[in-house]
């Protein structure tokens, strides 16, 4: 494996100055440093927790230093230029292929850690977001994916299929849909929200449409965005009148009247009665599980110019430097990925789900674990106590599949501002109300995207 030049370079230094070290009869401790932007107190405590546990098991010592995610990319950028880059570094995706095309990241050294733990034991999508020439940009960590919740009794009672398909969730809609008792779904239509932006690359994806490849922006394919529009018009229009974003959603939906919503997994608690600041309002008891019990869930949606799907999912990673002391960094990760990694997802476990689901001895002992762990605020239990076992593998099994726009073409960032810029927020909102016909809303999407550069 090619080691990097910056690298190389760094370990000569670093093999000189020990030498020196060694000759003069000094003794000095190994320490590495690691940024984190999970920085709340008691998220930085179990990490310290994790920090000091690596110690004794190994005598290195890791100084845990808290970075506000804003400011990550900049912070970065700079200790990089000024070759002062700590040795590793817990990032969002975005940042993952960037950072080693620009020598930020040091791609053997994540390749080293994920060939050991074995890639096989990886969410195989997690993985495919970070994949370089020869390797990975970065170790996935945990991550979470977006999900489609819903009424399962309701569906039951019914005779309806899971809604895992845009014809599923219209059939569903059609047969449940009696307003205003219940809504058949409460879809994101406030245009100014990141949750609109959020929902609809979902709903993009599933029906396997992009608005960029390899060589930048791409065209909106007239068909598959019809079918995407006309899906999403329908769900918007069995939906309540408004502007709606995920506050009505989880509202609607706690109070028995959505059957179907899109949220992230930080509803799970919630539904089951654990935090008081929103609590299930579906009966007088603001503590009650009956709505947990109640509801069921999709992570892979598929369209019919896609029926494979996808799920749209926020991956994070343990990227090693390039001025990293390699050695003792891959030590550490490995070690948070392995004895540790319980501890490491226990940090946020309704937003951390294992993208590590066990080991060649235990293919599914991190995912066992994980659904032990307590969530919740006023309350805590864990999510296998409140949610039957295979719903606890599909709400884990959306990272087999996990998608982004713009991740495999590596135009991450020219997607990012694609979304960033609300334009296809705008023009479905306004296909939704009748300002224009689903071709029309199509070329004139295409005429703004290509202005976005």
């Amino acid at each position: 494996m090619t080691i990097h030049p910056r690298r190389a370079s760094i370990r000569l230094m670093l093999a000189a100055s020990t030498a020196l070290m060694l000759g003069a009869g000094a003794v000095m401790a190994d320490t590495i440093r690691f940024w984190t932007t999970e920085e709340q107190p008691d998220r930085l405590a179990k990490q310290q927790q994790m920090a000091a546990e690596f110690e004794a098991r190994t005598g290195t010592t890791v100084e845990v230093i808290p970075v506000t995610e804003k400011d990550l990319g900049t912070r970065t950028t700079a200790a990089y230029a000024a070759g002062d880059l700590p040795d590793v570094i817990y990032h969002p995706l975005q940042y993952a292929l960037p950072w080693v095309e620009a020598g930020i990241l040091d791609s053997d050294a994540a390749t080293d850690v994920i060939n050991q733990l074995g890639p096989d034991t990886f969410a195989p999508g997690a993985l495919s977001m970070a994949a370089v020439d020869g390797g990975y940009a970065s170790v996935p960590v945990d991550g979470w994916t977006q999900m489609l919740v819903y009424r399962k009794d309701l569906f039951d009672a019914a005779g309806l299929a899971a809604p895992d398909s845009y014809a599923n969730v219209l059939a569903a809609v059609k047969k449940l849909h009696n307003p205003p008792e219940l809504y058949g779904f409460v879809a994101a239509t406030k245009v100014d929200e990141n949750f609109m932006s959020q929902v609809l690359e979902q709903v993009f994806l599933a029906n396997g449409v992009s608005p960029v490849d390899e060589n930048g922006f791409k065209p909106l394919d007239m068909k598959k965005t019809t079918q995407v529009l006309e899906f999403y018009k329908a769900i918007a229009k069995a939906s309540p009148p408004g502007d709606l974003y995920w506050k009505q959603s989880r509202e609607l939906y706690f109070a028995g009247k959505a059957a179907m919503i899109i949220w992230s997994p930080f509803i799970l608690d919630e539904l089951a009665g654990l935090r008081d600041s929103a609590p299930p309002t579906i009966n007088d008891d603001p503590t009650s599980r009956e709505l947990a019990a109640a509801t069921g869930i999709v992570t892979n949606l598929s369209g019919p110019s896609n029926p494979k799907g996808a799920a749209w999912a926020d991956i994070r990673y343990f990227g090693i430097t390039t001025d990293a002391d390699t050695e003792n960094a891959e030590a550490f990760v490995k070690y948070s990925m392995s004895d540790g990694y319980t501890q490491t997802l226990s940090i946020a476990p309704e937003g951390k789900f294992p993208v590590r689901r066990g080991t060649a001895d235990d293919p599914e002992a991190f995912v066992k674990a994980w659904a032990k762990l307590p969530v919740g605020v006023d309350r805590k239990a864990p999510l296998s106590e409140l949610y039957a076992p295979e719903m606890i593998n599909k709400i884990v099994a959306g990272l087999d599949v996990a998608q982004r726009w713009g991740v495999k073409e590596g135009q991450l960032a020219l997607a990012s501002k694609i979304i960033n810029s609300q334009v296809i927020n705008r023009y479905v909102r306004e296909y939704i109300d009748g300002v224009r016909d689903a071709a029309a809303t199509v070329e004139a999407m295409n005429a703004e995207l290509a202005k976005i550069h």
